[in-house]
């Protein structure tokens, strides 16, 4: 397998045959994000998708496949419906095929198109919704409102598609913490994804963000103000039948739940962590990272 740069995907396609299928991403505007500013996007071409999937046909039997880089779902219908139907033809045992996407991207497809994308395997699509708040969303350069945001997400649930949603605890800093808890805990009870996760706001060089926070015009709230945000967002959400987690390495208080079962549980562990102010309870910060 060719790959150009880091290669990121989501915790739960750990398992997943990746296969690069873009390089970068196509918006790469958001301030808080690193990981494709020094990738010029490109959509790779037919040929170099092929000679890697010839590759993992020779792998042995693969059950799920994740569409690499950024923001795969940019890629027009038709070449990316000839991509879905050449990961089917090599690899035969293939059940499920995941994509990030952003809002932008997704809202370029209709309903039919990314029924039709279904139809050719893809099976989740993971949307990084990071904040229901309009001004922290103008602010971090996401290019997109929460109306939007939510227009992109209906889109894809509506076509079938299994939705998996992202927020980042912290990104609205100290000043708009409790907005962007509450605002981010709307967006999730309207949008009402299969899947939602929090990750904490970690700076790191080559991030805009980054440089605003080292000037002192951004500040990142303190941990326990982190996990204040958690359970404004989980105590507000509304969710039919979602599994919520913090597992994800940057996150301090990790937590699986299966929403709206388990919510009083979570928000019980919650509350008593920060009453408590016991960072023994706490993944260590030698142990965060992206």
């Amino acid at each position: 397998m060719k790959y150009e740069g880091d290669i990121i995907r989501p915790p739960s396609e750990a398992g997943s045959l990746l296969l690069q299928v873009t390089v970068g991403c196509s918006h790469n505007r958001c301030t808080f994000c690193p990981a494709y500013k020094s990738k010029r996007f490109r959509i790779k071409s037919r040929e170099e998708i092929e000679e890697d999937l010839l590759e993992a046909s020779r792998f042995g039997t693969v059950e799920r496949v994740f569409l690499c880089d950024g923001d795969a779902l940019i890629i027009p219908q038709e070449r990316l419906s000839a991509i879905l139907a050449s990961v089917r033809r090599h690899l035969r045992g293939v059940r499920r095929i995941g994509v990030y996407a952003n809002a932008k991207s997704i809202l370029r497809k209709s309903v039919e198109d990314l029924a039709q994308l279904k139809e050719l395997g893809l099976g989740i699509a993971y949307l990084g919704v990071e904040s229901g708040s309009d001004e922290v969303l103008k602010e971090t350069g996401k290019g997109v409102d929460s109306r939007k945001m939510v227009e992109a997400a209906l889109r894809v649930k509506e076509a079938g598609i299994t939705l998996s949603c992202t927020v980042i605890l912290g990104l609205g800093g100290r000043e708009g913490s409790d907005m962007h808890a509450t605002e981010t805990a709307d967006i999730l009870t309207e949008i009402d994804p299969d899947y939602a996760s929090a990750l904490t706001l970690m700076l790191v060089p080559g991030a805009p963000l980054y440089d605003k926070c080292r000037k002192g015009k951004f500040l990142i709230p303190d941990t326990f103000g982190l996990i204040r945000e958690l359970g404004v967002i989980l105590s507000r959400s509304r969710f039919s039948d979602c599994f919520f987690t913090s597992n994800h390495a940057s996150n301090y208080l990790p937590i699986r739940a299966k929403m709206p079962r388990d919510r009083e549980r979570v928000l019980g562990l919650i509350s008593d962590v920060i009453a408590s102010r016991d960072g023994g309870r706490l993944r260590p910060e030698y142990l965060r990272g992206l």
